[in-house]
């Protein structure tokens, strides 16, 4: 099996376009084949905002960029009721939410109420308004991004929204070889943009109605009995790590949920079938277990007081459960 040319290309598009972040770009693609939402942790500057909206233009979709502020309202998330004047009535203004992609751009700087809304959004891919629910379209993906330098005046995330993300990314600034290119790579859109003032997008390379046929391609994916026991066993020990070592004994307060087990193997076939393969080999789970479960890990007062992170947790778990 190799990839379809068309993904091929797409992911030959977006990494020109988004130097020096492979890892960002292979997830955000994850996410997009494994229709879920992602959660992207970095500085600013490293080309978060580009890489989804580049992505909806490639895939022809509808993108929309919010930024979250302490202010924000849920109707500025869902829309709102307008009334007309003219003829008495009322009428629904959609609102960012129904976009195919929505860029949630520092998500912990909105209050509770905000990050409800979202949270209903991404998971019944619905909205309410008053009495009124309202579907979401089919191709629908949150990405939504924190800023870990900056802590004042944010609203952690709270666990039942951080589970309803598949992926926890975290990125980090570009090689020194790369930002090279970065800067010639500005200067060139800025010489661009000066002889064609109007902006202009990336062409389409993958059309929505594609984006369906490969999840469903994704889905027929070849997971042997073994790995699927592999998976189970390794969400299984976030919740009882001291199977694995008396020195993970107290280091957890809860572990990843029957969820995490369906991102996890949702994420590894996607990642195959990114890589042209049509089986999930070991290397797709152990390579995407750190994100699919990193947020989904309370370590313990304990392990924290002891510098260990879930990072560090999942780690010791990926060394010690057994490997089919």
């Amino acid at each position: 099996m190799t990839l379809d040319p068309a993904f091929q290309k797409l992911q030959c598009a977006l990494q020109a376009e988004v130097l020096g972040q492979t890892q960002l770009v292979e997830r955000l693609l994850v996410a997009l084949l494994a229709d879920g939402h992602l959660l992207v942790e970095g500085p600013p500057g490293i080309a978060k905002t580009r890489a989804a909206r580049t992505l909806a233009s490639l895939i022809d979709a509808d993108f929309h960029r919010i930024q979250f502020t302490p202010d924000l309202l849920p109707a500025d998330l869902t829309g709102s009721e307008v009334f007309r004047p003219q003829d008495g009535s009322f009428h629904f203004e959609r609102g960012p939410l129904f976009h195919h992609l929505l860029l949630a751009d520092e998500i912990n700087r909105a209050p509770a109420k905000v990050q409800s809304a979202l949270l209903e959004a991404m998971g019944e891919r619905q909205v309410t308004v008053g009495q009124t629910t309202f579907p979401l379209p089919s191709l629908f993906l949150v990405m939504a991004t924190q800023n870990p330098i900056e802590h004042e005046g944010t609203y952690p995330l709270p666990e039942a929204q951080l589970d309803r993300f598949l992926l926890h990314v975290r990125v980090g600034y570009p090689d020194m070889s790369v930002e090279r290119d970065i800067l010639r790579l500005a200067r060139d859109e800025a010489r661009a943009a000066l002889d064609a003032p109007t902006a202009t997008t990336p062409a389409p390379i993958v059309s929505q109605a594609q984006v369906c046929t490969a999840r469903h391609a994704v889905l027929d994916l070849h997971l042997s009995p073994d790995l699927e026991e592999y998976i189970v066993q390794l969400v299984a020990a976030t919740r009882v790590p001291e199977r694995y070592g008396a020195d993970l004994a107290g280091r957890v307060r809860f572990g990843a949920s029957p969820r995490g087990a369906i991102a996890l193997d949702r994420c590894a076939r996607a990642r195959a079938w990114l890589q042209g393969r049509d089986y999930v080999s070991p290397d797709d789970i152990q390579a995407l277990a750190p994100d699919v479960l990193r947020h989904r890990i309370l370590p313990s007062w304990e392990a924290q007081a002891e510098g260990l992170t879930s990072d560090t947790l999942v780690t010791a778990l990926l060394e010690r459960v057994p490997v089919p």
